[in-house]
């Protein structure tokens, strides 16, 4: 007789099913796990039957064999010690091989039989839902699976799991954990001068377009970027469940805390390609799927490696990362913003004193790290001045973070209002940045002397057809700013002076060329 329940198996924060069937025969007493197993899955048996040695059970001394299908799919974690042994005990007799009908499980066991956290419950317990079945997980776990709505069976320990289905207990259904309160967030109104970088950082923020400040030390670039999250509107009810399924996968929910803000990601220079975009033995999650509806912040920009940079280039397009393996494929969401921060040049390049003193071949030779194809997907350039003594002396600014998100939270609800009407979804966000070229003039509605100034540039400037939609929906997001229904040739000439200007000394041919 084959026993048999359902679990799953992770590709991206996809939960694929898997069936889990036990046999157990005649034979030399041999237990053995098939299926495409890895290390993990097949040390599973070690533990199912320590977990039933502490629980006064015995596993028989026969022929067990455990199938994990569909078999060329690989399985890897440690998810499957439940399965497999609630498989086992219906195969015993322990419990009754028609109780598993309709169940799910999914969850590590301990040496003693307890269930420990797993990572992904989330994902399973939503695919669980779609498939009209009830996740059966670790009772840690057990607020996170609750997030997906009711049927969830949260359990303590294998004896607890036995004495109910055999009718002596019932577990009360999981509670969805807490969604956390905001949390506090730095203020614009901290920032002293660098009111065109403000003005800088709101169209960002509105339309959701990349960004680079680039300026000497101490001019207040990362202060500006550490800024931009309380700009930002909260996550929406969809954006919320796909950011918390990337971290139920990388195991960032603490018993089921979800967060209304968006996710801010700053790694370090010295970060990997594998670090950044995901990957690794098992193929987890990137620090631009982990910044998925938010935002990515990469500080002294010249210091990533050139191949780190361009393996971004990629999801700044897509919205997506894929990381290939031999066998297969694994899909992660990545549709993030872009900050970015750098010094013009290696020395600083700050006026006066601070002047770099090699002249614009440090800025050409500096800037030359980053490719002209990663520079093509950054919608707004802004040089950031030296902040002065007088500045700094200056009261603080009356309005801060709350005035200028105020302002965002308008113009996004302009975007969405115009999403729906053009119907421009295809799973984009109702943003700016996410608009599709197809429909990005009627979004757009330029008047013709716009129009007029926006293929002048062009010309002039030699853009690509890239820059050219992205200059456009940057002059949308500051019409939107506006108020104004289409966009004008202010709207567009402030969007053309935001474009990257070569550095000091050289044309922009010669800069494409260098950074090519």
């Amino acid at each position: 007789m084959v026993c048999r329940v359902t679990t799953f198996a992770f590709e991206g924060i996809e939960a694929k099913p898997v069936d889990v069937q036990v046999q157990i025969s005649s034979g030399n007493p041999f237990f053995t796990i098939v299926g495409l197993p890895d290390k993990a899955v097949g040390e599973s048996k070690e533990r199912v039957r320590a977990a039933f040695s502490a629980i006064g059970l015995a596993t028989p001394p026969k022929r067990i064999t455990v199938n994990l299908a569909p078999a060329d799919l690989p399985k890897e974690g440690s998810h499957y010690d439940l399965a497999i042994a609630l498989a086992m005990l219906a195969a015993m007799g322990v419990i009754a091989p028609d109780a598993l009908d309709g169940h799910a499980a999914i969850g590590e066991l301990s040496l003693d039989g307890a269930l420990g956290p797993t990572l992904g419950v989330l994902p399973a317990a939503m695919a669980a839902q779609a498939m009209d079945l009830r996740l059966i997980c670790p009772e840690v776990c057990g607020p996170e699976a609750a997030w997906a709505g009711e049927g969830t069976l949260a359990v303590p320990s294998l004896i607890a799991m036995i004495n109910h289905f055999a009718g002596r207990v019932s577990l009360p259904a999981p509670v969805a954990g807490e969604l956390a309160p905001p949390q506090a967030v730095p203020n614009l109104a901290d920032v002293k001068g660098q009111d065109g970088a403000k003005r800088v950082l709101e169209i960002a923020a509105a339309g959701g377009h990349n960004l680079l400040f680039c300026g000497p030390p101490g001019s207040g670039k990362s202060m500006l970027a550490q800024r931009l999250p309380g700009l930002l509107p909260p996550l929406s009810a969809t954006e919320l469940l796909e950011v918390s399924q990337i971290q139920s996968v990388a195991g960032m929910l603490e018993r089921g805390k979800l967060s209304r803000q968006r996710p801010f990601r700053a790694p370090h220079h010295s970060a990997s390609m594998a670090a950044l975009v995901g990957g690794g033995i098992k193929a987890r999650p990137g620090e631009v799927s982990l910044a998925h509806h938010g935002v990515l912040f990469l500080d002294e920009l010249p210091e990533f490696p050139a191949q780190v940079l361009d393996s971004l280039r990629q999801p700044l397009e897509d919205g997506a990362v894929v990381i290939s393996r031999a066998n297969r494929h694994v899909k992660y969401p990545a549709r993030f913003q872009l900050v970015a921060a750098m010094n013009p040049c290696r020395c600083g390049g700050g006026p006066g004193d601070g002047a770099c003193r090699r002249g614009p071949a440090c800025a050409r030779q500096y800037q030359s790290r980053i490719s002209g194809p990663f520079f093509d997907r950054i919608d707004l350039f802004f040089d950031t001045p030296p902040v002065t003594a007088i500045d700094l002396t200056l009261p603080a600014p009356t309005e801060g973070t709350a005035e200028a998100s105020a302002r965002v939270q308008q113009a996004r609800d302009i975007q969405t209002d115009r999403f729906e009407q053009f119907g421009a979804g295809d799973g984009r966000r109702p943003i700016n940045a996410d608009a599709p070229t197809h429909s990005l003039t009627d979004i757009a509605s330029p008047d013709e002397s716009a129009n007029a100034l926006l293929a002048d540039a062009a010309a002039k400037l030699a853009l690509s057809a890239r820059a050219y939609h992205r200059v456009l929906k940057v002059a949308r997001t500051i019409a939107d700013l506006d108020g104004a229904g289409g966009v004008r040739r202010a709207h567009v000439a402030e969007a053309l002076s935001y474009r990257r200007r070569p550095p000091e000394g050289e044309t922009l041919s010669t800069a494409r060329s260098l950074a090519h």
